[in-house]
């Protein structure tokens, strides 16, 4: 893969958009080969947004300079206008392979907001979890962007309403003005006398409606609770069951909120909670209302203290739950209300991002029935984007024909016309047929074809016949075979595609991290959202942005199509578009406070792309045309962590070329660039010694000495499968099982007389000790790092402002792993967190008895340089490691350790490699390198 491809794909993510003018985007020829790049602003066409919000219409016009305005509630910069850069699309083409989980699964459960208030009552009752917060802009406040309010429509009308909830009894956040309290957050400072809780009854609903039993209810039916200590999903899940007839049956289970608090009753207290249904739904799969109560709760007088305080905090928080579910019932279709919390949380937190009519056309979302919000969701996650009306069937949704019929109305959907059929639009709907249906159009059209081709083969035959002329019937006889079909507008598609990107903050994530979460696949860490500035500040950076990433996906699509010539074309539209950072980022750069901004605009997008052409460029050997798009980077991001990269395919480039002068003075320039550190500096070293040579150098650098030492090497002999040049070596190993280089080292490190231990793992058994030391350290309180509840890490991880916002907190835990407390940090850490997301941890693969024994035979003082460097620079320190980590114990309490880098028969070291092994030979480690080599040549 061609670098910088994989970061490109996670960039675009796994929705794609596509530019309703991208033919014009790309109409201009490509830029000539060999000579420096022209500044080509105009090959983007700038779109002037029209008030109206016209679906998908962009109309042209030069993007103008207008001042900006302080709002004067907020106090943020505001533009006078705004303006649209191509930010509308035609279709979504999803690409990549299916998801392992079916879409059925995908939208059926939810990680269920909790209530907008939580108050916490008094310092001898449990801790409560921290779970949402909002923001006002006049004070920094702990905010929660999944957690949204319990009732969003009663949220929606209180904007700007400040929230606090705290992470105990004693957290509550202070601010200049009092909370709102709503209307359900009586009972989180009621005084609950459990003397006279007997009988009283709490309104509620059977959910998960789905596992049920009994599909056909009566209202009146009697029920009872039950806990289900053994599910995998929540170990707090209560069973409903119906106990008419003498016979008992599942209905369904009590919402999670409430659960969390009647389920401990259940298990500690023996209370039993008795009730009956009181309506009917509509649908058999929606939630059903019941009321229940505890007919015989235990006199308070003969609880203990302690547990009655318990009592008293459950009791009063299932009162409380159950009180605010009045306003905001659970939905049957979970991922209704998971995607309402995203518009919501969206237009709440970054009203300024979308213009009055685009706020006014997300909003009218909660107007439309429920049947017509559960299909336009089922079909925005979907792959798309055409689909048949006769195969869309949902059991939620009751009358999908009135359902499509409203969002038509409405402008969320576009049904397909057999006038104005383009290309693009009869492959989209052919990819709704069947394999077996696509044959019967080929019989129709009396084409001969061979059975047993892929889909996408006969597809693009079809697509062959139509655009050659010998099949102008074809748009007619599909649309005769697929009937109605449907899609998603462009309006509506570029602007929840906005929400959902500006909720997470990626294009990895989407509604299904709810479902994620739900399962119990993924678990993500706590922490803190406190949020004091926005990272994009007004709408024209955010859309900005948004044109970077289509360009982005562009070439990532050309380069899929090996189509050369579109890849040339995306990379001069990069060039002209790359700029200074704004004031306000080089700002943030220059003070280290907030370095991640720059990855959140259009020009740091583009310098990805341009990164990614470089490689393409060199793999062409069009290395004069590399060469002036390195310097392009190298000029406008002065302040950044990848300039070691680009200056050392700067000086090779050059010297491809012969200039071997200008290659040198690069790579001694870039020895006094401070962003230039870890690998690509020592690379930069090794290349220096190799070029000053008399007469170019008289001088030997004074870092020859260091840069030449020896690396200790061991022969191990093999016997091998294979000898051919460019395939993967295998070996049969000791145990003569088939094996490759990595593991027939460990084999030979572990064998009689040597006594090591240790894994194949290069950076991963590293990034995993380093999560679990400096847990605490990653997760601090610390403004504007953590945005969402879906995270795994603070933004400003890979960037150079991680350090200095928590210097005092790291050299603090530095100073602890460095007095041989490492261990001990390492247990806590790993009891404390297993199973929680933790970017670089990787629970399965390693052992907590592996990494004990590492940590404990590393030793402090080199483990302790290895953190201070990651925290320093974890982009650079991340990978590259060696291949294998070894062990061993010279008695109970001492031991030592090994970095071994394995290389096969043909294999030698790398520039970048051998910088790796000088530098942690620096820091204290024991290091050497292992040649795997047969016994004699291969015949």
């Amino acid at each position: 893969m061609l670098t910088g491809r994989e970061s490109l794909i996670r960039l675009v993510g796994k929705r794609r958009r596509f530019l309703p003018n991208r033919e014009s985007l790309l109409s201009s020829p490509p830029p000539p080969p060999l000579h420096p790049l022209k500044s080509c602003p105009d090959l983007i066409s700038k779109a002037k947004d029209v008030e109206d919000g016209i679906d998908g219409e962009v109309v042209s016009g030069e993007l103008l300079k207008i001042a900006s305005v302080t709002c004067p509630v907020c106090g943020n910069q505001v533009h006078g206008e705004d303006y649209m850069i191509n930010s509308h699309l035609d279709t979504c083409l999803a690409r990549g392979t299916k998801r392992k989980l079916a879409q059925r699964t995908l939208l059926q459960l939810n990680f269920t907001p909790l209530p907008k208030v939580q108050v916490c009552p008094y310092e001898s009752e449990p801790s409560i979890p921290n779970t949402d917060c909002s923001c006002s802009p006049e004070v920094s406040v702990v905010r929660n962007l999944v957690h949204g309010p319990h009732n969003l429509d009663e949220a929606e009308k209180s904007e700007g309403e400040l929230a606090v909830s705290g992470g105990s009894a004693e957290g509550l956040i202070k601010s200049p003005t009092p909370p709102l309290l709503s209307s359900n957050a009586i009972y989180a400072g009621a005084n609950v006398n459990l003397d006279v809780v007997s009988g009283t009854v709490l309104e509620t609903f059977i959910v998960g409606r789905k596992f049920s039993e009994e599909r056909e209810l009566q209202s009146g039916t009697k029920v009872t609770l039950v806990r289900e200590p053994d599910n995998a999903k929540d170990p707090n899940a209560v069973k409903v069951f119906s106990t008419n007839s003498g016979c008992s049956k599942v209905l369904g289970y009590l919402p999670r909120q409430l659960a969390q608090y009647v389920s401990p009753l259940l298990e500690k207290c023996c209370y039993n909670f008795e009730g009956g249904i009181t309506s009917i739904p509509e649908h058999y799969l929606d939630v059903v209302p019941i009321q229940i109560s505890c007919p015989e709760m235990l006199a308070y007088c003969e609880i203990e203290g302690g547990d009655a305080q318990e009592i008293k905090y459950l009791w009063r928080n299932a009162l409380r739950e159950a009180d605010a579910a009045k306003n905001n019932p659970p939905s049957s279709t979970k991922y209704q209300q998971n995607f309402r919390v995203i518009v919501h949380e969206v237009l709440a937190s970054s009203p300024h991002l979308f213009r009055d009519s685009e706020k006014l056309f997300i909003e009218s979302f909660k107007s439309l029935s429920n049947d017509s919000q559960r299909l336009f969701i089922r079909i925005y996650s979907r792959r798309g984007p055409w689909f048949r009306m006769s195969k869309i069937s949902y059991p939620e949704i009751s009358n999908v024909q009135q359902a499509v019929d409203d969002l038509s109305a409405s402008g969320y959907v576009i049904a397909l016309e057999p006038s104005g059929v383009n290309t693009d639009d009869i492959v989209g709907v052919l990819r709704t047929l069947a394999v077996f249906e696509l044959y019967e159009i080929l019989h129709l059209l009396n084409k001969n074809c061979k059975r047993g081709l892929r889909k996408q083969d006969v597809i693009s035959l079809l697509i062959a016949s139509y655009e050659d002329g010998s099949s102008p019937l074809l748009p007619s006889m599909i649309l005769e075979k697929v009937g109605l079909c449907i899609r998603i507008s462009s309006k509506a598609e570029s602007l929840f595609w906005r929400a959902e990107r500006i909720f997470f903050l990626n294009g990895e994530q989407d509604l299904s991290s709810f479902l994620l979460v739900d399962l119990g696949i993924i678990k993500y860490p706590k922490y803190n959202c406190i949020i004091t500035d926005q990272i994009f500040v007004d709408r024209v950076e955010l859309l900005a942005y948004e044109e970077a990433i289509e360009v982005a996906q562009l070439i990532d699509e050309a380069l899929e199509e090996n189509d050369n010539e579109k890849v040339l074309r995306c990379i001069s539209i990069a060039d002209s578009q790359i700029d200074l950072p704004s004031s306000r980022v080089i700002g943030s750069l220059a003070s280290s406070s907030a370095a991640f901004l720059l990855s959140f605009t259009a020009s740091w997008i583009y310098s990805k792309v341009v990164l990614l052409g470089v490689s393409f460029l060199e793999r062409e050997r069009r290395y004069n045309y590399a060469i002036n798009l390195l310097r392009r980077l190298l000029d406008c991001f002065t302040c950044d962590g990848r300039r070691g990269f680009w200056t050392l395919r700067l000086s090779v480039d050059l010297g491809h070329l012969g200039y071997l002068n200008e290659s040198l003075s690069v790579a001694e320039n870039g020895l006094l660039d401070p962003w230039i550190r870890a690998g690509s500096r020592m690379a930069l070293q090794k290349r220096i010694l190799r070029l000053a040579k008399p007469p170019r150098r008289w001088k030997v650098p004074p870092f020859s000495e260091s840069i030449n030492r020896k690396i200790k090497e061991v022969q191990v002999v093999g016997r091998p499968l294979n000898c051919e040049i460019g395939k993967k070596n295998r070996f049969y190993g000791e145990d003569g099982e088939q094996c490759g280089v990595e593991q027939l080292a460990l084999q030979h490190y572990a064998c009689e007389g040597r006594g090591w231990y240790g894994v194949h793992t290069e950076s991963g058994i590293w990034l995993t000790i380093f999560g679990l030391l400096m847990w605490d350290v990653i997760f601090s309180d610390v403004p504007n790092v953590f945005c969402t509840r879906f995270q795994t890490a603070p933004l400003d991880l890979e960037t150079s402002s991680f350090y200095p916002a928590r210097k005092t907190l790291i050299e603090t835990q530095l100073q602890r792993i460095h007095e041989g407390m490492a261990e001990e940090m390492l247990i806590t850490s790993w009891e404390s967190n297993f199973g929680t997301s933790c970017r670089g941890i990787n629970w399965e693969r390693h052992s907590l008895s592996d990494l004990r024994a590492a940590v404990s035979c590393v030793g402090g003082r080199c483990l302790a340089s290895l953190c201070q460097n990651l925290c320093q620079d974890y982009r650079s320190w991340s990978s590259g490691m060696p291949d294998l980590l070894l062990w061993r114990f010279h008695g109970e309490y001492k031991g030592e350790a090994k970095l071994v880098e394995v290389k096969g028969p043909t294999d030698r070291l790398s520039e970048q490699q051998r910088a790796w092994l000088l530098l942690l030979m620096d820091m204290g480690f024991n290091v050497e390198v292992c040649k795997v080599s047969p016994p004699a040549k291969c015949s």
